[in-house]
């Protein structure tokens, strides 16, 4: 996506000196782009659509077994893909109906990593009835798998084991790549969605809010929840 996101700025970014050059070689008298009526347009920002209940379900549905909590977590409570990924057992507080969001699994420089989450704010969540309630009989079905990863840099001495909830069939820690290559967007085609950046595991974050926002929820606890530091600028942002 960064190809994608630099090769139509690189015109832009080129056109200032490019003009300057022009001045110094006498070609043209003056720099157009340091004219003060010349200004950089501004990014249009996308609204969201959020998937409906019914798609949410279908592709939990299409999930194998040992990964559909993670749709709970996500539609239900708000958690990044990777917040999903490295949270442990001891970071859920079943009785009190409470998550605590400390860590992610990331990738870095092409090794997993454990590391503070997006931001480095961590964060408490309320945890829905019917959201625990899966995660009991995840915990039965799944057993927690404590693994050990470096923490934030892959060469770093520093090791971080934890007792994660989702772990790939070989009781590892899970690629965020490799499951959205072969778990997620299977899913999401089998829900009949065709996939695309806007319907990633990161859809189920907008679900949730659209979810809170819809049954009165104050805009500035959906923030806090959802790991924002400024709930206005995120406002019908789709990023997230």
């Amino acid at each position: 996506m960064l190809g994608g996101v630099g090769w139509h700025r690189q015109p832009r970014r080129l056109s200032r000196p490019l003009s300057g050059a022009a001045v110094d070689d006498e070609r043209i008298a003056k720099n157009p782009c340091s004219a003060k009526s010349v200004t950089a347009p501004r990014p249009v920002q996308r609204r969201v659509v959020p998937l409906r209940y019914d798609q949410v379900s279908a592709i939990r549905g299409g999930l194998a077994q040992r990964y559909r909590a993670m749709v709970d977590l996500g539609a239900g409570c708000g958690l990044r893909q990777g917040e999903i990924l490295g949270l442990g057992v001891d970071d859920i507080d079943l009785d009190a109906g409470w998550v605590h969001v400390s860590r992610q699994v990331k990738l870095v420089r092409s090794r997993l990593v454990f590391g503070l989450p997006k931001n480095d704010r961590d964060r408490r969540i309320p945890l829905p009835d019917s959201v625990a309630l899966v995660l009991r009989q995840h915990i039965d079905d799944f057993p927690p798998v404590s693994l050990t990863l470096p923490w934030e840099n892959p060469a770093d001495e520093e090791r971080v084991t934890v007792p994660l909830l989702f772990t790939t069939t070989r009781r590892g820690a899970i690629n965020r790549h490799t499951f959205d290559d072969k778990s997620w967007r299977p899913a999401v085609r089998a829900a009949g969605i065709t996939p695309t950046r806007a319907t990633g595991m990161h859809a189920l974050r907008h679900f949730y809010a659209s979810s809170l926002l819809d049954a009165g929820k104050n805009i500035k606890a959906l923030a806090s929840y959802l790991g924002h530091a400024d709930p206005a600028s995120r406002s019908g942002s789709t990023r997230t």
